[in-house]
Order: C-alpha cells, then sequence, then structure tokens
C-alpha cells in the first residue's frame, strides 16, 4: 500500500468531486459541498487517521465539522465573494453598460476601432469583475450582440462574416487575457493563489501578479483586434451607425447617476488599496469594506447581494475546494505523488521542470469545461510537486501556472463560461471556433512563455 487506507478513502471522494465537476452533473457549488459533507460524515475513514483519533481529547464530530467548514474562513474566498458584489454594483447601477457604449460611440466608426472597443470595454470591467463568464457573457455580450445587425450581419447566416464573427470573437478572445491579467478577474486565480500559499507558504499580491502577465498582457491587448483582423477578417471595414446607435442609447439613459459615481469612487479606490497598501491593509480586508460603504451609502441593496446567486456559488464553491485541498495535504496524498514523482523528474531542470509543468496545465484543459475544476484538480497537485523540486523556484512556478489559466479558456467550445456563449451566438461556426481557439491559444500561451517566463525566471 503507497500511503494509509484513509488516504485513499479521501482520495476515492476527491476523484468523485473532480469528476462532477467535470461532468456537471449537478451545480459545481452543490457537488463540492457534498464532497466536504460526505468527507466529513466519514470523518475517521476519510481525512483523519488513526494517529490522530487516538490522541487523547480528540473529538471526531466536532473536529470534521470545524475542518468541513474551514474553507467559509479562509479570506480568499472573500475576496471572491467581494468582487462579484462589486459586478453587481456596475450592472445594477448601469455603469457597465454605459463604460461599454461610451467606447462604441468614440471608437465604434471603424471596425478595427469597435474592436479595440471592446477590448477597453472588457479590461475596465475586469478587476472588479471576478467571474468572466458575469462580465463578459453578462454584461459585454448583450452590449455587442447588438451591433452586428447594424452592419447587415446575421446569425446563422452567410452574413455572419460581414462584422459579427469579428466582433463575437474579439470579445471572447478578450474575456480569457484579463482574466490573466488581473488576479480579481477570474474566480480560480483567487484559488490559485490560496494553493500556493498552503503548499509553498508564498504571498501572491495583486500587484505582483498584474506585473507577471504584464509583459505578455498588455501586448496580447494591443495586437488582439489586429491579429483577428488579419486571421478572421471582417468584411465591412467601416460604418457610423454603431456609433449614432450608441449615442443614441447612452441620450436615453441621461446623465450619470449619484450612484453611477460612487461605484466609480469605490472601484478606483478598492484597486489602489489592493496595488498601493498591501502592506497596511489586507486585500479581503478592503474589498468587504468597500461592500459595506456600498451597503450604507444604499448604492446597493442588501436584496441585490441576496439575490446574486453568481456570488453565493461561487463563495460556497471556492470554500469547500480550498477545504478539500487542504486534506490532500492532510492525508498525504499530495507528498507521495510529490515524492514519487520527484525522482522521474530529477534530471530536469529546473527552469524546464516549470515550462513543463505549464505545458501540461495548458493543453490538459482539453479534457475540462471549467477553469474552477481544472484548478481544483490539478494545481495542489503540480504545486506540491513543484515545491519537492530542487533548485524550482516555487514563487514563480505558482505565479506562471496561475497566469495559464485565463489564457487557456480560449482554446474551446466549452473550456469556460463564457465560451459557449460566444460559440452559439451564430456568429461562428464550430470549425472557425476550434480553428481559431487553436490558433490564439497557441499565441497567448507562446507570449506567456517566451515575454513572461524568461523576465520571471532570470529577471525577475
Amino acid at each position: 500500500m503507497l500511503f494509509r487506507s484513509h488516504s485513499w478513502y479521501f482520495f476515492s471522494i476527491f476523484v468523485g468531486v473532480v469528476a462532477g465537476l467535470i461532468l456537471e452533473s449537478l451545480p459545481n457549488s452543490a457537488i463540492g459541498l457534498i464532497g466536504v459533507t460526505a468527507v466529513a460524515v466519514l470523518a475517521p475513514w476519510t481525512v483523519f487517521g488513526p494517529e490522530e483519533m487516538a490522541t487523547p481529547g480528540f473529538n471526531t464530530p466536532v473536529r470534521a465539522i470545524e475542518w468541513a467548514l474551514s474553507g467559509f474562513s479562509n479570506s480568499t474566498v472573500w475576496l471572491a465573494f467581494s468582487a462579484f458584489v462589486f459586478g453587481t454594483a456596475y450592472d445594477r447601477t448601469g455603469l457597465g453598460r454605459r463604460i461599454a457604449l461610451v467606447l462604441v460611440r468614440t471608437m465604434g466608426h471603424r471596425t478595427i476601432f469597435l474592436g479595440y472597443a471592446v477590448v477597453l470595454s472588457d479590461v475596465i470591467l475586469a478587476p472588479v469583475t471576478p467571474s468572466n463568464t458575469a462580465r463578459s457573457a453578462g454584461m459585454i455580450f448583450p452590449i455587442i450582440r447588438g451591433l452586428p445587425p447594424l452592419y447587415d450581419s446575421r446569425p446563422y447566416d452567410p452574413s455572419a462574416r460581414r462584422i459579427g464573427a469579428y466582433i463575437m470573437w474579439i470579445g471572447f478572445a478578450t474575456s480569457c487575457v484579463t482574466s490573466s491579467l488581473f488576479l480579481t478577474a477570474l474566480a480560480p486565480n483567487l484559488l490559485a493563489i490560496d494553493f500556493a500559499r498552503n503548499a509553498g507558504n508564498v504571498e501572491i499580491t495583486w500587484t505582483r501578479w498584474f506585473l507577471a502577465f504584464a509583459p505578455a498582457g498588455v501586448p496580447l491587448l494591443l495586437a488582439l483586434p489586429l491579429l483577428a483582423y488579419v486571421l478572421f477578417p471582417p468584411s465591412v471595414r467601416q460604418s457610423h451607425e454603431p456609433t449614432e446607435w450608441a449615442r443614441l442609447e447612452l441620450a436615453k439613459m441621461g446623465p450619470l447617476s449619484w450612484r453611477e459615481y460612487a461605484v466609480t469612487a469605490f472601484a478606483l479606490t478598492a484597486i489602489g488599496l489592493w496595488i498601493l497598501a498591501g502592506p497596511y491593509i489586507n486585500a479581503t480586508t478592503v474589498a468587504l469594506a468597500i461592500v459595506s460603504l456600498m451597503l450604507v451609502t444604499t448604492v446597493l441593496a442588501w436584496d441585490d447581494i441576496i439575490s446574486n446567486g453568481e456570488a453565493w456559488k461561487a463563495l460556497t464553491l471556492l470554500a469547500t475546494l480550498v477545504t478539500l485541498s487542504d486534506g490532500l495535504n492532510r492525508t498525504g496524498i499530495v507528498g507521495w505523488f510529490a515524492g514519487s514523482a520527484a525522482g522521474a523528474m530529477s534530471a530536469w531542470s529546473p527552469s524546464e521542470i516549470t515550462v513543463g509543468f505549464v505545458l501540461v496545465y495548458f493543453f490538459s484543459h482539453y479534457c475540462f469545461a471549467s477553469l474552477t475544476a481544472h484548478a481544483a484538480a490539478m494545481l495542489p497537485i503540480l504545486l506540491a510537486l513543484g515545491s519537492n523540486m530542487p533548485g524550482v523556484a516555487f514563487e514563480k512556478l505558482a505565479l506562471l501556472l496561475g497566469l495559464t489559466q485565463g489564457i487557456m479558456g480560449v482554446i474551446t467550445p466549452y473550456a469556460t463560461g463564457p465560451a459557449p456563449v460566444y460559440a452559439n451566438s451564430g456568429y461562428i461556426t464550430s470549425g472557425e471556433f476550434w480553428r481559431l481557439g487553436s490558433v490564439f491559444g497557441l499565441v497567448f500561451l507562446g507570449a506567456l512563455l517566451f515575454l513572461c517566463a524568461p523576465i520571471l525566471l532570470w529577471f525577475s
């Protein structure tokens, strides 16, 4: 037997949870809760071994429920929840829609400029919207899907390639880049830094994350509309209809409300404190303080938060996955796997090991329909392996693996939440989506490995 029997029982439950997340047999948050509960109920045979059970005064029922609920006290989980609330504020006040319309009005007279308007819309929303599904599929997509008909570009029609397909691909691909650029733009990013903290006792700040990906992320965002213009060209190159439509929509909205001004101020304050005040105030404390100010000033009502199902789903899912990840360490599974693999990679250089892990993590995403499920299944194991490899800079490995998460969402029509929305918009055929996903996936991965990795591994 490679490790103790209770470790096998825990591992069986963990594999069941991962399988459920991949197959989506139930909502992901429900699967996480069921998995943690199963472990807690079977605690004497799963998370706690004979040695702990034999300790004088050890109370199994109490310890089991304390362990099961430990993820809900994790600061990263509440940071993700708070950022979902920020996204609700953008949506409820209309600020997110106004930002996108202003950009279309300003830049929409030429198709390529319209592509940059879509990019900027996502860039502005991404730092305070940790769900790429809520941001891209929920806020950006409803706006940009109204643009192609202005050019007589219709879904499920040969005219889709006039401009609709180009705009839809820009909207989707941009969300993948911004999800890697900003720590708070994707929920699994927050999960990744918690896994890194547990596996290697390293703290990755918002600024550190941003600066690590900026050498690739900023050029990718600048090049993306032009790259799509070449690889997936629209036949319509310019028109003034979108700018006129955006102008009329903005006129209907009227002037900025005091709530929109307040949300803008709150968002800028949060970002400023995350960047500049890390040594003095925890990022989660900042987020919760901003949420509290939104409630006190009535920018948001408590019912707005209560009714935000995505936020509560994320809270439950992240909390339970953090707990289950801790169980992998507690039961010795990660240590055993790491020790076994360390020998096989002993002849590799630290840089080769790091790049190899990134490649494995990126291409294995073809097997997953959820970035969160992928992170839960593979990150704890890869990080544990890295922490046991001589010469490997653990913090840099953890960063590179985390930065991979957003960009690998581009590769398939099911790889991340917004993908099915854009893939089924009627503007991009299945074959086109797979082809573009492969090409842009390689471009994104190449940018990470050739622009970010050398700076991180050799100069940072």
